[in-house]
């Protein structure tokens, strides 16, 4: 399988300073083509323009808005040449959902996932825009009614990481519960949950690195040995056996396909070998 080229970039939402910083550091460029798109709120627009100012603020001098919804389809010709020559593209916070609905299975999406296995561009989003950055995203499940079968729900999203779960405002709005529901029904897939002000980069669609103050959750289901979700009827409690959790902070990564936890100046072998600090 050939190497993945570009890079992501998820905030768990919040206050969102940062991760824009992040995103212009990263670029050098201060020419880079930036394209906001801002579907997953009501107010695109409103929330387009404040996201292009930010932007420039910061020096960058190619920054554009697009506008996706209801009345303005995501396949314009002027849209599908922009996202051809974008560096990064940026979806706002809002609902996941809508930007499912208005962007999935278009073209505009189709150039976006070529571009990001094949060349070096800034995929970035926050909060809806971070979950939806997944082959699956949940959106819905609420505190410990998420552990209940049916109350925790999932949905196609825009597939540029497959495997994972990404949920935002993690801690915030008490959302392990969903989380961990979402990883025992499918244990394949590795949840990456997300605190306010707190991101992840993604590098070679595998090495998951943690930027900001807080913690990002991973709940590991790769050792699961029971779990009865797909076996209790509708409005049941779930139960689960050997479902795994590390929290990760700045200087340590998670590599996904081998579920390593290590910091980031240590190499694989040392942390294979179990020479991380011992608490106590």
């Amino acid at each position: 399988m050939s190497k993945i080229k570009g890079k992501l970039i998820a905030l768990g939402g919040g206050d969102d300073d940062g991760l824009i910083k992040l995103i212009r550091s990263e670029i050098c460029n201060i020419h880079s083509n930036i394209e906001v798109i801002a579907t997953a709120t009501k107010l695109p627009e409103e929330s387009g323009n404040a996201y292009k100012e930010a932007f420039e603020e910061l020096g960058c001098s190619s920054v554009q808005f697009m506008h996706i919804d209801e009345d303005n389809e995501a396949d314009k010709p002027e849209y599908l040449e922009r996202i051809s020559k974008a560096d990064v593209i940026f979806f706002t916070g809002g609902d996941q959902v809508r930007l499912a609905q208005f962007l999935g299975h278009t073209e505009l999406l189709k150039i976006m996932l070529r571009r990001y296995h094949e060349e070096d561009i800034i995929i970035s989003g926050t909060s809806a825009g971070a979950a939806v950055m997944s082959d699956y995203m949940i959106y819905d499940g609420y505190g410990h009614y998420s552990l209940i079968k049916g109350e925790m729900k999932t949905t196609s999203g825009f597939g540029f990481i497959k495997n994972v779960y990404i949920d935002t405002h993690f801690a915030e709005r008490g959302r392990f519960g969903r989380l961990a529901h979402a990883v025992a029904h499918n244990p394949d897939y590795t949840g990456v949950g997300l605190s306010e002000e707190t991101g992840i980069i993604i590098k070679d669609g595998d090495q998951i690195e943690v930027f900001g103050p807080g913690v990002v959750t991973i709940i590991d289901g790769s050792n699961i040995r029971y779990s009865n979700t797909r076996l209790v009827k509708e409005n049941e409690p779930i139960a689960v056996e050997n479902l795994a959790m590390h929290l990760l902070v700045e200087d340590y990564r998670y590599c996904l396909k081998e579920h390593l936890f290590q910091p980031i100046s240590m190499n694989v072998e040392d942390s294979k070998s179990g020479q991380l600090s011992q608490a106590g």
